[in-house]
């Protein structure tokens, strides 16, 4: 599982100092990024703060295109919700005990968007609420 050798303060830490090799950071670093911020202050803070971690990270390795910020929000209340029904206390076990995060994360996305927001314009600069199924907003 990539991204596994550092605990999660160090694997935080890498992503606020940009130190993370590009390559190393996939979906399923994003998804861990949410997970960290969620459970360290939860739903609101994290939303916000997994944002400006991911602007300033893709900021400094020149991928500032790949940002977008209805997904990045989407995802932040998506790891939320499995969060809000996990027994896991780290990482790696709450991927496997909800492993359609990586496998099926597309669907979970579409369940809530009647339109590709992966590849919106307006959904990457925009945050565009769902417009299916609207995300739990309950908080931890």
């Amino acid at each position: 599982m990539p991204n596994q050798d550092f605990a999660d303060t160090e694997f935080e830490l890498q992503i606020i100092h940009c130190h993370l090799n590009p390559s190393d950071f996939s979906h399923e670093a994003h998804l861990r990024l949410a997970w960290i911020q969620i459970n360290k202050y939860g739903i609101d803070i994290a939303l916000q703060n997994v944002q400006n971690l991911l602007i300033n990270y893709v900021q400094y390795v020149g991928a500032h295109d790949k940002y977008n910020k209805t997904l990045t929000i989407a995802a932040c209340h998506i790891v939320h919700h499995f969060i809000r029904k996990s027994k896991s206390k780290v990482f790696t076990d709450f991927i496997v005990e909800f492993p359609q995060l990586i496998s099926g994360f597309k669907q979970l996305v579409e369940a809530h968007y009647s339109y590709d927001i992966f590849t919106s314009k307006k959904a990457k600069k925009h945050y565009h609420s769902p417009d299916l199924l609207p995300f739990d907003t309950a908080t931890l």
